[in-house]
């Protein structure tokens, strides 16, 4: 049959060098990788009527069968490829819109013929199985008709139903939209080259295909025009003269170019292929035909063009599609790794979520122990906060700056009332030791607390003075009942609580963004949602509560009755009776000097202020150092008490806050959450809850897998084709 022999002008359609380029093409198409990749392609398309399948046939030389809207109501992929046996199969690729019932049912179309007259009843089945006919006209189904031969080249060309103008009786305004998305949809494809057929017997300026080719292709790099019917226009007319100049590139401009063609016509359809190619070269050797440029008329110099064609845009395409393949390949993997292995029985899951806690448990533990090596912790971000969301991964750098933050706002807010005028300060101040940033302040907080009563020494005395007076006990005058200090103690410390809730808080909610990326980083997002609910968040609860009960019991320690036996308390106590006593002898002293105008030198007499201590005024100066206001001296003695052992307990309770509280309850819980022996302690119901896949995970699944095996084949192709396949 003359479509399973090789012609000598078919040789045409590829060169020794464009071989094995066109045949790795036809490996990557084979595997696959059509479906997931745009792959280099050539399409015909144009308006209905415009000898679209007369120029693929003549290309090709393929014999298609003639018969009116034939192999026009749905885009026909000719795939021509070298084989030791020569055959025809033809099958049906479903357009990604059906459902996937309908997918199935088209995938089962296939038929293999040996003769291309059977293959209009194969036209007429597939029509038949895409639905067609009736309200429905036109389909995106794709007929597909591989013809294999041992002379065959290397070649795949997608014939595409003919654009339509507008509406009419059998054509509704839907599948004018059809049509034109569909033509849309092949030629905006980067790698496809486009032959634009277009017919002269129609004004070329009304032909749609034109306008949609210089949409996507406004250079016409990928565009190759090719004019037909040429035998319709006058001699010589001014029509003609049109014609000519379009197809010289003079007036719509395409990179690649115009070519001219003379198909069959109808009364000619008997003539084979060589007595078409002959009547054509006759025609464009005549009249003003003669004067165009071999290479731009006649089919084999159409050939010629497409064979450098397809090679220069293939060595220019597939070193980007090997790129775009590899990245795609290695997406996907990583897909599939974060999937996991499939997991069908409760073994299979209880392995995956071995796998998931062993993971997770190891980021936890170093997150915890502050070692940052691994690619989970990113770079430090110094351009952000220590404890913002682009550092929280470094969890043990964030608790330690929430602690330090914590120590700060109790040296400088955990007290009611600040005394100027003790430990040797100045009386003169107007504010207290700095002052926090107000962002880490809370606003709870900062309402529960106040602000900072600023107070000099004499004023805190008499206002001690007023409370021992008002707390009378048992005890002697100039002493004052022990549980004055308590109650001082109670009052100055009140802020302690909400600081430490409101720290506690913080850190927990450090804790629980820590988690989050762990499982962002190493669980799908169907894992990671179970895994909050059944584990983390209980967890995270737990601990959070237990911190605060924690918290409750170490606030009630503090209000109990003062015990300390640390040195701190007394060495503070000393030091600031110490410093207090210093402070007024050495006021004294100054009030006991006398200056004395003296003459220094001699000649003109200069006279110099010197200062002299007299010891009788500072002895009789002495007794009145002496306090004689008993509730005064009480009132003295208790505000260095109180100031001493307020230090004392501060530095108590930042500590146990942070090792108690912090650290026991919020923190070291972590390392258990995604333990191995937490695993082992959960029942069948709860793994299969945690790890069971849903239907869409094993479809996902199932599709991440088919893409990555046509992905490698695509990449062995590569491989194969540079020759380091095995």
């Amino acid at each position: 049959m003359e479509a399973m022999m090789a012609t000598e002008s078919l040789v045409g359609l590829e060169s020794i060098e464009q071989r094995d380029l066109m045949n790795l093409v036809d490996r990557l198409r084979r595997a696959g990788l059509s479906s997931v990749l745009q792959l280099p392609q050539i399409v015909v398309c144009g308006d209905q009527s415009s000898g679209k399948s007369s120029v693929l046939e003549a290309i090709t030389e393929i014999p298609f069968p003639r018969k009116e809207n034939l192999c026009t109501r749905f885009a026909t992929e000719i795939i021509m490829r070298r084989d030791v046996e020569s055959a025809i199969h033809c099958k049906i690729n479903p357009d990604t819109g059906r459902t996937e019932e309908e997918k199935l049912e088209l995938r089962k179309f296939s038929k293999s013929i040996h003769d291309f007259t059977e293959l209009p009843s194969i036209i007429d089945d597939a029509t038949n199985a895409m639905g067609l006919g009736g309200k429905v006209a036109f389909s995106r189904d794709v007929l597909s008709v591989e013809i294999c031969g041992p002379d065959l080249p290397q070649l795949t060309v997608v014939d595409l139903p003919g654009l339509i103008h507008s509406a009419n009786k059998t054509q509704s305004d839907e599948d004018v939209e059809l049509i034109k998305s569909l033509v849309e949809s092949y030629i905006s494809q980067k790698r496809t080259i486009i032959l634009a057929v277009i017919s002269a017997k129609n004004d070329y300026a009304n032909q749609v295909i034109l306008k949609n080719c210089r949409l996507f292709d406004p250079n016409g790099a990928r565009t190759l025009g090719v004019v037909t019917k040429p035998d319709f226009l006058r001699p010589g007319s001014e029509n003609e003269k049109s014609w000519l100049d379009l197809v010289r590139n003079r007036d719509i401009y395409f990179e690649l170019g115009w070519h001219l063609l003379k198909n069959r016509s109808d009364d000619e359809h008997q003539l084979s292929f060589a007595e078409r190619n002959s009547k054509e070269r006759v025609f464009f050797n005549t009249g003003n035909y003669n004067e165009l440029p071999q290479s731009v008329k006649g089919i084999d110099s159409l050939r010629q063009r497409l064979s450098e064609l397809l090679f220069n845009h293939l060595k220019r395409e597939l070193p980007i599609l090997k790129e775009e393949l590899d990245k795609m390949a290695n997406s996907v993997h990583i897909e599939l790794e974060h999937l996991g292995r499939s997991r069908a029985t409760i073994a299979d899951q209880r392995a995956y979520l071995a796998d998931f806690f062993g993971s997770a448990n190891d980021l936890v533990a170093m997150g915890i122990n502050g070692n940052y090596e691994e690619k989970f912790f990113n770079a430090v971000n110094v351009t952000k906060n220590i404890d913002g969301k682009e550092n929280s991964s470094r969890l043990r750098a964030v608790v330690q700056y929430l602690n330090s933050r914590f120590a700060d706002l109790m040296n400088q807010k955990g007290h009611k009332y600040y005394v100027y005028g003790c430990d040797g300060q100045s009386e003169n101040k107007s504010s207290e030791e700095g002052s926090p940033e107000d962002d880490f302040i809370s606003p709870a907080v900062r309402s529960s607390l106040g602000a900072v009563e600023n107070l000099t020494r004499k004023e805190a005395v008499k206002r001690i003075v007023q409370v021992i007076k008002r707390n009378r006990g048992r005890e002697l005058p100039g002493t004052f009942n022990p549980m004055l200090t308590s109650h001082l103690f109670w009052e100055q410390s009140s802020g302690w609580k909400a600081i430490a809730q409101d720290h506690a808080n913080n850190v927990a909610l450090k804790c629980k963004d820590f988690l989050v990326q762990v499982l962002e980083y190493t669980a799908t997002p169907e894992l990671m949602s179970r895994i909050m609910t059944l584990t983390v968040v209980p967890a995270l609860r737990a601990a959070h509560e237990a911190a605060l009960n924690e918290l409750e019991r170490i606030n009630d320690d503090r209000k109990r009755h003062p015990i300390t036996y640390n040195h701190y308390f007394t060495d503070t106590l000393q030091k600031t009776r110490t410093q207090y006593w210093v402070d007024k002898v050495r006021n004294l002293a100054k009030q006991s000097a006398v200056h004395v105008s003296e003459k220094t030198g001699t000649g003109e007499p200069k006279f110099q202020t010197k200062e002299y201590f007299k010891p009788d005024k500072f002895l009789s100066g002495i007794d009145s150092l002496v306090e004689k206001n008993m509730d005064k001296f009480a009132a003295e003695q208790a505000l260095d008490t109180l100031n001493a052992y307020y230090k004392t307990e501060r530095k108590y309770f930042i500590d146990v806050i942070a090792k108690q509280v912090v650290e026991r309850h919020l923190v070291a819980p972590l390392n258990e959450i995604f333990a191995p022996r937490v695993l082992a302690r959960y029942s069948d119901k709860q793994i299969h809850f945690l790890a069971a896949e849903t239907i869409d995970m094993i479809r996902r699944r199932e599709h991440l897998e088919s893409r990555y095996k046509i992905l490698k084949e695509g990449q062995e192709a590569f491989y194969m084709a540079m020759g380091q396949g095995e």
